[in-house]
């Protein structure tokens, strides 16, 4: 059963998108490993890293995303000719193993969504709030079960902030992944994400089994030595223990922003640059996370 894993962070542009797809890139192509990305977030950032625009557009007027499955769920008694498997793309950017299921501009109404909640809550006579705290959970793990077997990772993307789909995502998760820039306002949106996560974590009996795998410093400023980014980074590691804060940070690299015109992954549009090697050396340091874990329980 493959592990799944959520990219989060409360605040916007830290590198949430950066970090999946250069991670997944690298895990598939590297390490021949199975990875599925979910492009979880309406910006569909993630579907454009590896797809062009005219491809995404083929595939929406074709149902043929995210917003298809998630509207399974939401409607199950409607009949429907797409199953997930159906909606995966393979071999994405031709790096065999490395695979996306696309995102969508338009995931689900929330008028749409409330309102079979509330006929079913009335129709069962239950609680409007357990019934949407069920179908959070339900949501997204109800769309990847019938896959996860096929792979050795699942890597969610998420929106910034904590909409319903970024919680139903984190509690179908093993791991969350938190990118951050040295940054105050960054380390704010760390603080906020925690608690809320430890909030949802105690509304589950037993708690959920859910792992803060490490904190990625992304995209950020020179090379580290700098007093003001060193102050920042020191505040989180004051705040998180020494082996929740990846070693291996990715530098400034105008490359890394280039590549998104390619609609292909920095590690594979300019594997020589030094974003790119930085990518190479935190994919060996996620699997070592990994693996420590497994051997720890």
């Amino acid at each position: 059963m493959g592990l799944v894993l959520t990219t989060i962070n409360m605040k916007g542009g830290v590198g949430k998108t950066t970090l999946t797809i250069n991670l997944a890139a690298c895990l598939a192509r590297d390490y021949k490993k199975r990875v599925l990305v979910l492009d979880l977030d309406s910006q569909i950032s993630a579907t454009l890293s590896v797809i062009p625009p005219h491809e995404f557009a083929r595939l929406r007027k074709a149902r043929r995303t995210l917003s298809y499955l998630i509207d399974k769920v939401i409607r199950p008694y409607i009949s429907r000719k797409f199953s997930t498997e159906d909606m995966i793309l393979e071999s994405v950017c031709g790096i065999t193993g490395l695979d996306l299921l696309p995102g969508d501009i338009e995931l689900y109404d929330e008028y749409t969504v409330a309102e079979t909640l509330a006929k079913q809550a009335e129709k069962d006579g239950k609680k409007f709030s357990d019934i949407w705290f069920h179908f959070e959970k339900i949501l997204i793990q109800s769309i990847i079960e019938s896959v996860q077997e096929r792979y050795d990772f699942i890597l969610l993307d998420c929106a910034p902030g904590y909409n319903l789909l970024t919680r139903s995502g984190i509690v179908s998760s093993h791991f969350y992944l938190l990118p951050a820039r040295p940054e105050p306002l960054s380390l704010v949106g760390i603080q906020l994400l925690e608690r809320r996560i430890k909030k949802l974590k105690e509304q589950f009996t037993p708690p959920l089994n859910l792992n803060l795998l490490g904190i990625v410093f992304i995209l950020s400023g020179g090379l580290f030595s700098g007093r003001y980014y060193g102050q920042v980074i020191q505040r989180i590691e004051q705040d998180f223990s020494s082996d929740k804060v990846f070693k291996n940070r990715i530098p400034l690299d105008v490359n890394v922003a280039k590549a998104v015109d390619t609609f292909t992954p920095a590690v594979v549009a300019m594997p020589n640059t030094a974003g790119s090697k930085a990518f190479n050396r935190l994919t060996q340091e996620f699997l070592d996370k990994i693996a420590d874990y497994s051997n720890s329980v």
